[in-house]
């Protein structure tokens, strides 16, 4: 049964500042994603804090923030069949040194909080996260 998601996804600053965008997207494309909309932006602490608000109680929400908007970012949105789940497992673990083999976390992330790539974790987040950054 087809169940076409859309879902965000985030290439983070140090994987933009290594160069990896292209193969990130290639990654997506190869796992039968198809990019609806892409851009690269640079966004402000605040505007980080905004987009990270769930995480706000968490003890790493302002490093994350302090992260994100370090330097340039491609957000994208993605679709496909169960976008969000295969998005999730496409990732791989939030700490790189506990992802699976061949997930992107594995393949380029550098550190639990420079881990290369954003995903959006529930439909209703991801709703809420592609109209953060592609409101019309």
């Amino acid at each position: 049964m087809n169940n076409i998601q859309q879902t965000l996804s985030i290439i983070k600053p140090d994987a933009v500042e290594r160069n990896l965008s292209e193969e990130i997207k290639n990654e997506f494309k190869n796992n039968n994603f198809d990019i609806l909309k892409e851009k690269k932006v640079k966004i402000s602490k605040s505007e980080a804090e905004k987009f990270y608000q769930v995480h706000q109680t968490k003890p790493f929400y302002n490093d994350l923030c302090e992260y994100l908007s370090s330097g340039p970012i491609v957000v994208m949105i993605l679709e496909r069949n169960e976008a969000v789940t295969e998005n999730r497992k496409l990732m791989g673990a939030t700490d790189p040194t506990k992802a699976e083999e061949g997930t992107l976390r594995k393949k380029f992330g550098i550190s639990i909080d420079k881990n290369s790539v954003h995903g959006s974790d529930s439909l209703e987040n991801a709703k809420k996260e592609i109209d953060f950054f592609f409101k019309d």
